[in-house]
């Protein structure tokens, strides 16, 4: 089933079941081209399985039930960075996306001591948003915390994710602005609230371009 959504036990990581057209119809017709030609050709991007593509993760595998495999950003364009807060601990994201009946994960995972865990590859269309097309452009970043608890926000956690983020908008050439780098209650369609009023985006941000540059 392709309903890129989340449900589950107390943990909130994914967003709503909605599966909402978000993008411009250019961007759609371009990626639809884009991706017949991919498929009919017979090509796809090469790939080690577990690999990471962000040095210094850790490869913990999602279900194969909660993304979905592609050739990105050669079949689906890749510009947006989806931000997300999982409602609870490092351990209980990792158990949700390895668990094939909630059909969601994020690519990578931040614990709050910084440590980064990658579960999908960017190559994949993960199932992290709530919306397919934003989960077919974007690369999604859960962060171990509460919206509620801002003091669970660390410093070593903005700081990885600061460095992640820069890694991906490198790799894409993703614009490091709050159009590319969006809250997951951004996201058309969603009924999540997360990273909330407590994410700090101008640090967020600031963090990313220093990295960047």
């Amino acid at each position: 089933m392709d309903g890129e959504r989340i449900t589950r036990r107390g943990v909130i990581v994914g967003a709503g079941a909605g599966l909402v057209a978000a993008a411009t119809g250019a961007y759609a017709g371009r990626d639809e081209i884009e991706r017949w030609w991919w498929r009919v050709s017979g090509r796809e991007r090469p790939r080690t399985d577990g690999a990471l593509d962000h040095a210094g993760a850790e490869w913990v595998a999602a279900s194969s039930a909660n993304w979905r495999r592609a050739s990105r950003p050669d079949d689906y364009t890749i510009d947006r960075i989806v931000v997300h807060v999982v409602q609870g601990s490092y351990g209980d994201a990792l158990d949700v996306f390895r668990d094939p009946l909630h059909e969601a994960a994020a690519h990578y995972v931040v614990r709050k001591d910084g440590h980064i865990a990658q579960t999908v590859r960017e190559l994949d269309v993960a199932f992290h948003s709530g919306n397919r097309r934003f989960n077919e452009r974007s690369v999604g970043i859960e962060h171990e915390g509460y919206v509620d608890r801002p003091a669970g926000f660390t410093d070593a956690m903005y700081t990885a994710s600061a460095r992640l983020a820069a890694d991906i908008c490198a790799r894409y050439r993703i614009p490091v602005d709050r159009t590319h780098l969006v809250a997951h209650s951004e996201v058309p369609g969603t009924d999540h609230t997360d990273p909330g009023p407590h994410w700090d985006w101008d640090r967020y941000l600031r963090l990313v371009r220093e990295a960047a540059g």
